[in-house]
């Protein structure tokens, strides 16, 4: 049973490379957020309270539609979007390599939620290649290990945690209160995850191991979020680069931290980004692949 859930596990993450996200209409992800953004029409009030109404809701969605699917493979091959992240940079990257900063801008919403407009070549180049570093856990190391843990249920339940914390997991004047349960479930949910990742990139570039850890140690933990800041720390150590800084989201405006101590990030530097993250997920898959064979 356990090697049945791991070697699916990485059957999902794998297809998902090969395949991309399936040709479905519509998306479950997508009706997914149809379906809570109903729920919080219903339920909304400025209390965490019925945010953790809000969160159980969705949650029991996930258990109930992974346990109805049982295929502890398609689930995962739903809930892994690491082709299409790697895609979504590639294309941005693309876009500053024309000198074309607009339609960099226009895209960079598909990675991230942070204000675009006012955003130089570098600077988009940055938040690119900082959400590649977070969502590498969120959209492939952390559903294929909640996949190899729970099968269907625990990965689809992850889905839609970290879809409801992309939803109302901000800091803002309606969901400061209200979306507090999805974030520290999402946190939660991706504590365990994010540090493997960052394993998984000290190994995939072994000759930066020793820079990856002092940047986890010592830099990760002033990052507001305890999970990306693990991420963007071993990216940022892995590909030589100094991520952080000043950063807008809607009418919020965020001073981070540092991450690592390499040189600023430009637009050349996504490639190299978009390769660690595959490299990352392909060590992945071996990883469960090895598992899985050895219970069996």
């Amino acid at each position: 049973m356990v090697s049945r859930r791991v070697l699916g596990a990485a059957a999902g993450v794998l297809a998902d490379a090969l395949l991309g996200e399936p040709s479905l209409e519509p998306h479950p992800v997508a009706a997914f957020g149809t379906v809570m953004t109903r729920v919080e029409e219903r339920l909304w009030d400025d209390t965490r309270a019925t945010g953790v109404a809000h969160a159980a809701v969705g949650a029991a969605i996930g258990l109930a539609s992974g346990a109805l699917v049982g295929s502890t493979a398609l689930c995962t091959y739903v809930a892994v979007a690491g082709r299409q992240l790697r895609r979504a940079a590639t294309d941005i990257a693309s876009a500053l390599g024309h000198d074309d900063l607009v339609r960099a801008r226009a895209l960079l919403p598909t990675l991230v939620g942070r204000d675009p407009s006012g955003l130089d070549e570098d600077e988009v180049a940055r938040a690119v290649v900082e959400s590649v570093a977070e969502n590498t856990v969120d959209a492939v190391v952390a559903p294929a290990l909640w996949a190899a843990v729970a099968g269907g249920p625990g990965v689809l339940a992850h889905r839609a945690v970290n879809t409801m914390d992309a939803m109302v997991g901000h800091h803002s004047s309606r969901y400061e209160r209200y979306g507090w349960a999805a974030a520290r479930l999402d946190d939660g949910m991706a504590w365990a995850p994010a540090r493997v990742t960052a394993g998984l990139v000290a190994a995939v570039r072994p000759a930066t191991a020793a820079a990856i850890w002092r940047a986890v140690r010592d830099d990760a933990p002033a990052h507001p979020s305890p999970n990306s800041g693990v991420a963007e720390a071993a990216f940022a150590a892995a590909l030589g680069l100094r991520l952080g800084g000043t950063s807008r989201y809607g009418d919020l405006i965020e001073n981070r931290p540092t991450l690592g101590g390499g040189k600023p990030v430009t637009p050349a530097d996504i490639a190299p980004a978009v390769r660690l993250s595959r490299d990352v997920s392909l060590a992945l898959v071996a990883g469960l692949v090895a598992i899985g064979l050895v219970r069996r």
